[in-house]
């Protein structure tokens, strides 16, 4: 919990490694019953004391927008409360950031937004086209190649700002290349990330070897793992298809033994998401990203399960 007049930021954290960091993902909602359900989430969510939360950047200009606003308002809830309480606990808020469909003029312009609210601490990606990540890759005109090329114009619009990015235990869905995965790190890092969030995975050894790599050419940019709930059979297969992410027999297994009983189907996932966590904090991860998918349920049963099994987690 932090409890300084400044709380330190997500890159201080991870320097000083004294314990675990928890933190969870939301994305912009498309109606007002979305709107609703995202910040109770956040609600139910903020009593674990997260070290920080982040908002995903939209794939159009409104939900762009709602990236921006909601990311916002969080940071400003932040400040009021540490106005109120200057030793209440304060997460750090992140907005994201892609290339995708945008010029330099445009992303420019929304990093500058950023700052103006406050928020310094970015998560910049490429991003996937519209219709997905098996949708091929087209630069706009006037745009960025990549998220090390998204990272240097972060760093020169606003010097302050911590960065961070992705990566893949997986292998990026394009290139299918470990070792290319690795050097793309070593230069998102030279250009000035911080620290890395991976995509969804299911099987903690393709995170360790992902970080072995990643050191062997001499980097130690910190790589937290990202974790998925896995509570609804059909939707995980979906998303490991689109992120390359294998979905192992023996997961699908345990799932479809219990498939005609959505509570049992969610008691399971939770267990799995526990041993998954249970494995990655036991070889050294610095800390777990939730998906949240906007819900919190499996995300506050599988951290309160952690906090119980694992000692300092």
């Amino acid at each position: 919990m932090v409890s300084a007049m400044e709380p330190r930021t997500i890159d201080e954290m991870l320097r000083t490694g004294d314990r675990t960091l928890h933190s969870f993902e939301f994305f912009p909602p498309k109606t007002l019953e979305g709107d609703a359900l995202l910040w109770q989430s956040l609600r139910e969510l903020d009593d674990l004391a997260p070290d920080f939360v982040s908002v995903t950047y939209g794939a159009s200009g409104s939900r762009r927008d709602m990236t921006v606003t909601i990311t916002a308002r969080l940071a400003q809830l932040m400040n009021e409360r540490l106005a109120r309480d200057p030793g209440a606990h304060v997460m750090q808020v992140m907005g994201h950031l892609t290339c995708v469909s945008q010029p330099v003029d445009e992303l420019a312009e929304v990093i500058d937004r950023y700052a103006e609210a406050g928020i310094h601490h970015l998560l910049a990606v490429r991003g996937d086209m519209p219709g997905g990540p098996t949708v091929p890759w087209v630069r706009h005109p006037q745009g960025l190649d990549n998220a090390t090329e998204l990272v240097r114009l972060i760093r020169r619009r606003n010097p302050a700002a911590v960065i961070g990015v992705a990566a893949f235990p997986d292998l990026h869905p394009d290139r299918r290349d470990a070792a290319l995965d690795a050097r793309i790190l070593v230069e998102k890092q030279e250009a000035g990330a911080s620290f890395a969030i991976t995509q969804l995975f299911f099987e903690p050894d393709r995170y360790f070897e992902l970080v072995d790599r990643v050191r062997a050419l001499g980097c130690d940019l910190p790589i937290i793992p990202g974790i998925q709930p896995v509570t609804n059979l059909g939707q995980i297969e979906r998303f490991a298809a689109l992120s390359g992410a294998a979905l192992p027999a023996r997961i699908v297994s345990r799932l479809q033994a219990v498939g005609d009983d959505p509570d049992a189907v969610h008691r399971v996932g939770v267990e799995i998401g526990v041993e998954l966590c249970e494995q990655l904090l036991a070889g050294g991860a610095p800390g777990l990203h939730y998906f949240t998918l906007n819900r919190s349920r499996a995300t506050r049963e599988i951290f309160s399960r952690l906090k119980e099994r694992v000692p300092g987690a």
